[in-house]
């Protein structure tokens, strides 16, 4: 496999399928939800606003990670197919 920025190297491809599946934490999304509903509102105070700005950031990372399992993921088994 050519060196490619995007690969994640050192994991197996269990530890790969599991950061490709993972999700927030069952506290954190409902907490992000609850937040997202008032914010639709317009009643969130300075701290909930900047609260939901940290969780969104949270889950932007995570989606770029499991996009990156994901693609190692398919990297790794077109590779083993050539």
């Amino acid at each position: 496999m050519s060196r490619d920025a995007e690969i994640l190297v050192g994991l197996s491809d269990e530890e790969l399928e599991a950061l490709a599946e993972s999700t927030l934490a069952p506290s954190a999304q409902a907490r992000l939800n609850d937040l997202l509903s008032r914010n639709s509102r317009q009643v969130l105070s300075a701290t909930e606003q900047a609260e939901l700005d940290r969780l969104l950031a949270h889950v932007d990372s995570l989606t770029v990670l499991k996009t990156r399992a994901r693609y190692t993921l398919n990297q790794q088994t077109a590779a083993a197919g050539s």
